[in-house]
């Protein structure tokens, strides 16, 4: 059956500037990782896509590493895009990312021209694409210079092979001294991706002050802290979920008796506001004037319809935020 876009897809969403950028991008973002991997059921990945479109969610964030295996999450874009999307593709923003390790020998991980730009060659042929809109830097390499890796991102844009770029996981300096390499070679930095969540808030010690002064957007993954900031582990560890599957990302150990008291807390203070867990955690960290947008990833499209609802009810009193601050001390 053919796909036919919601005509309303757009009253709804909000949509935020990015940085000093004339990019908007909605509020809510979606990525594509493990939930769009090789094995991954293609009818739910179809149906989450499709969904998220109809909300207004015109963000896709993959990397070239995502998967598993690595690479299959932009494969099954491709395939999603060729049958469902292509008439929509100017309204998408599709990112990839290049730095964790893609394939043997020295030119497979990291951040060197090389690298960089075989890695988006083969993100483009992976995806069917022309051109991505965002390409990022995935994490700061400690042997390659700034300059060769900065280098790198602006030289794709000049080949039009992206229209913007990024970085991810880098620190405050890091940050400061890319956004200054880009900016002296004629292609700004659009954006940052950091992890950030109420349980992970590193952005706040320095790196939310240089995206500001900077104008640049800011993106965060992991804002629910890998599922731990739902309802999903409120009364034990169900059968199948990440931590059952004995996830590299979230373990048994990250569900210790003082995590959970201030877990529980939060949702008391959530259920007050009319909200879930999860849509208030989304909607702290949308509270902050830096925040362009909140990736999500969405196992189901009920998950994914809870997490877009956060939109409903971004304010909070600032008793509301010292409230949430005591919470998590």
């Amino acid at each position: 059956m053919a796909y036919f876009a919601s005509k309303t897809r757009y009253d709804q969403m909000k949509f935020n500037r990015c940085g000093n950028s004339g990019l908007f991008l909605p509020a809510v973002s979606l990525g594509l990782w493990h939930n769009f991997g090789g094995e991954a059921d293609y009818q739910l990945m179809k149906d989450i896509l499709l969904r998220a479109f109809d909300l207004g969610i015109t963000h896709f964030d993959l990397a070239n590493n995502y998967g598993p295996p690595p690479g299959s999450a932009e494969s099954n874009l491709k395939n999603l895009l060729q049958s469902e999307l292509a008439p929509h593709r100017d309204e998408l923003i599709i990112s990839t990312k290049a730095g964790y390790l893609m394939w043997d020998g020295p030119y497979g991980e990291w951040g060197s021209r090389k690298y960089l730009i075989a890695s988006l060659d083969q993100s483009l042929r992976r995806m069917g694409l022309d051109y991505v809109d965002i390409f990022y830097s995935h994490r700061p390499d400690p042997n390659t210079p700034l300059e060769e890796t900065m280098g790198a991102l602006h030289h794709v844009v000049q080949q039009g092979k992206a229209l913007y770029v990024g970085i991810s996981n880098y620190d405050a300096e890091q940050t400061s001294c890319a956004v200054d390499i880009l900016e002296g070679l004629g292609t700004p930095c659009l954006i940052h991706q950091p992890r950030y969540n109420m349980f992970d808030r590193w952005v706040e010690k320095g790196l939310l002050d240089v995206l500001g002064k900077r104008g640049v957007g800011c993106i965060p993954f992991s804002p629910l802290a890998q599922g731990l900031l739902t309802n999903r582990y409120l009364d034990g560890i169900p059968k199948g979920s990440r931590i059952d599957s004995e996830s590299i990302f979230l373990g048994k150990q990250h569900l210790d008796p003082e995590t959970m008291v201030k877990v529980k807390a939060l949702n008391q203070h959530a259920e007050q506001r009319g909200q879930t867990l999860a849509q208030m955690a989304l909607a702290w960290i949308l509270e902050r004037k830096q925040i362009t947008s909140v990736l999500i990833g969405a196992s189901s499209v009920a998950q994914l319809e809870d997490n877009v609802a956060t939109i409903n009810n971004l304010k909070f009193t600032r008793d509301e935020l010292a409230y949430i601050d005591n919470i998590l001390v």
